[in-house]
């Protein structure tokens, strides 16, 4: 007589069905969440998938909930009873801030509207429904996708753990989202922009951002050991961020996409850092005891690490004076990236200067400036075939 199974103990097994005349395989794991109360009878559940691996790993899943305590029966989970559970025990390798962002997203729209659903119950047309009502609130379309965002994350989770059999946000249509018109400087805006700073007490910080591509997080982040003066490159593995909420205390982490990548770039930037350095010193040398050797690149006058916040305020009335009063701080970012391309810089390099997770985002998001490009080059070409035919 076969043993019965401890609760969270599961079983494998290769499975088969007939549809349509033809046979499909797939693999089955049958796992147990305790005991009926009226019957005694141990309850079991199951997990499908295409191949034995996929099903093995969704188990492991359900099996470490169900010791830990974070696993609850279907029939009792609702949305808002899972989102709490996922946002508790699901985010540990998220960034604190990102964490707080999924939180609000939360709380303000999702658990208001679907919250008392229950997750078994959750239609694709429940959450379209939702989206729709988001949008006539007046919600716009970027902020949707991100709610959407939110969501399918949270979802997916539950499927993996086997708490539904597919997501339903998946089936669900999203407002499009209109590109916003990048408004990188043209060389007549970069002169006029590098005149204007001059002198300012944070003008290296600006030089450095728009001759790298830095996110402004990557550039206050900058500590000394990430500068190889002898071989010219610069290593971007952190990010200065603060905290919201609380005492709003800034922290390092790790760069978007979570990718640490190395940049070699231009001469004129090492004499800025050069020149940065040397600033310091001199700080140091007035600061005395109250100097904080927190190592940053860029710091106030006693060692600090400077607010994002200060810094973009003093951009904002900087760019104001030189004429272009709707440019934000990461319009730099996009001023490099143009001008690198425009200088010859394939689309590769280009993205891994910018840290863009894929060559195809960069493409996309600056696919203007290299179809200007392809048409510069046929009108040298077409020079050039009249050249030698004549």
């Amino acid at each position: 007589m076969a043993k019965r199974n401890a609760q969270g103990s599961g079983t494998i097994r290769k499975k088969s069905v007939i549809r349509n005349g033809k046979e499909y395989i797939y693999w089955e794991a049958r796992y147990t969440v305790g005991k009926d109360p009226g019957t005694g009878k141990q309850i079991q559940k199951c997990i499908t998938g295409k191949t034995q691996a996929e099903v093995r790993k969704k188990l492991q899943q359900v099996l470490v909930a169900i010791v830990e305590g974070v696993y609850v029966g279907l029939s009792k989970l609702t949305v808002s009873a899972w989102l709490d559970i996922w946002l508790s025990d699901y985010l540990g390798g998220v960034k604190p801030r990102t964490q707080d962002s999924y939180k609000t997203t939360c709380n303000v729209h999702i658990k208001p509207s679907l919250g008392a659903l229950r997750l078994t119950a959750l239609t694709p047309h429940d959450i379209q429904k939702f989206y729709n009502n988001l949008q006539k609130q007046g919600l716009s379309p970027k902020s949707i996708k991100n709610t959407h965002g939110v969501f399918h994350k949270a979802l997916e989770q539950a499927v993996k753990l086997g708490h539904i059999r597919y997501n339903p946000s998946s089936a669900c249509e999203l407002p499009r989202v209109e590109k916003a018109e990048l408004k990188p400087l043209d060389s007549e805006g970069i002169k006029a922009f590098l005149h204007t700073v001059k002198g300012h007490r944070y003008e290296n910080v600006y030089l450095v951002t728009l001759f790298t591509g830095m996110r402004q997080g990557e550039v206050l982040g900058l500590t000394w050991d990430c500068i190889d003066f002898d071989n010219q490159t610069i290593t971007i593995k952190q990010q200065l961020q603060r905290e919201r909420g609380g005492n709003g205390e800034y922290h390092l982490v790790s760069p978007k996409n979570g990718k640490i990548r190395r940049i070699t770039a231009a001469p004129f930037v090492f004499s800025v850092l050069a020149n940065e350095r040397e600033k310091q010193n001199k700080n140091k040398k007035i600061a005395g005891a109250i100097w904080n050797n927190s190592n940053f690149v860029f710091t106030n006058e006693i060692g600090n690490n400077l607010s994002a916040q200060t810094v973009y305020l003093a951009f904002k009335k900087l760019v104001a004076k030189a004429g272009f009063p709707e440019a934000r701080f990461h319009d730099l970012r996009h001023s490099y990236a143009v001008a690198a391309l425009q200088a010859g810089d394939d689309i590769k390099t280009v993205q891994e200067n910018l840290g863009h997770h894929t060559a195809a985002f960069t493409l996309d998001t600056y696919g203007h400036v290299t179809e200007r490009m392809k048409k510069e080059s046929a009108q040298r070409m077409e020079g050039f075939i009249k050249d030698v035919l004549t």
